[in-house]
């Protein structure tokens, strides 16, 4: 008990020395941080983050205002009818606010850290997507991209997922953001875009795709199509933040 006091207190000590010589802000809402040592975002945009409660689409994750609008045999929405190759998706949240600004910092800021409480948010938003899954799989950046990032969100959440992760698709050739597309043309530019990779056995397995943003989800279903045609058993998917398809 004790040892802990003295960590609060040395914690307490620590960041009032930050906040003093340093006055970082906050990598979400650009205010001084209170607690720097806790992490570039602070806890107001945590707490703020408006998360998805059920009822919830089975396979597009969207939130929907009743149960009774979901298909009693599918348990979907009516948008999400039709097939998909992803069979389950969650999110944490809708794609604004709080929850766009935090995973803005990890894409655009390079605030790595912040993937690890994203990952946890996941894990607990995405449970049932998680269950029985055998491997977690980050959507891959073109090589090109990457490099000029430094990095690849969606694997520095998926490492922080309690299921083991692997590289094992890759992108063959480069392509537009699909934030720069209109909805029409996002399919389109992701079709035919990933690879297994050659020495990558996912027959058999379910898997769990990652991504920081969710739009139309063409780009999960890219991916998904080229799991479950080199055999994988079921594919799911997990993404940061989604943006909601309105109207409903």
């Amino acid at each position: 008990m004790r040892s802990l006091v003295a960590s609060a207190f040395r914690r307490t000590i620590a960041d009032a020395l930050l906040s003093v010589l340093l006055a970082p802000n906050c990598a979400a809402c650009d205010r001084p941080l209170d607690e720097p040592t806790q992490g570039p975002v602070c806890q107001a945009c945590w707490q703020s983050i408006r998360s998805f409660t059920p009822p919830l689409c089975t396979v597009c994750g969207d939130p929907l205002p009743s149960w009774r609008v979901i298909s009693t045999e599918s348990g979907t929405c009516a948008r999400c009818g039709q097939q998909h190759q992803v069979s389950l998706s969650r999110a944490i949240g809708d794609y604004d606010g709080s929850l766009r600004a935090i995973v803005h910092a990890l894409k655009y800021g390079g605030r790595r850290s912040v993937a690890r409480r994203l990952g946890a948010l996941l894990a607990q938003h995405g449970d049932a997507v998680l269950a029985g899954a055998d491997l977690v799989v980050p959507v891959p950046l073109h090589r090109s991209r990457k490099r000029l990032r430094g990095f690849n969100q969606a694997a520095e959440i998926a490492r922080h997922l309690p299921v083991a992760s692997a590289d094992v698709l890759k992108r063959v050739r480069a392509t537009l953001s699909q934030t720069d597309l209109p909805a029409a043309e996002r399919r389109a530019n992701v079709r035919d875009v990933f690879a297994r990779r050659r020495h990558a056995d996912v027959n058999g397995l379910v898997i769990v795709l990652v991504d920081d943003v969710s739009t139309t989800g063409a780009t999960l279903e890219s991916c998904a199509r080229v799991l479950l045609e080199s055999g994988a058993r079921d594919v799911r998917a997990l993404t940061a933040a989604r943006v909601v398809s309105r109207p409903r």
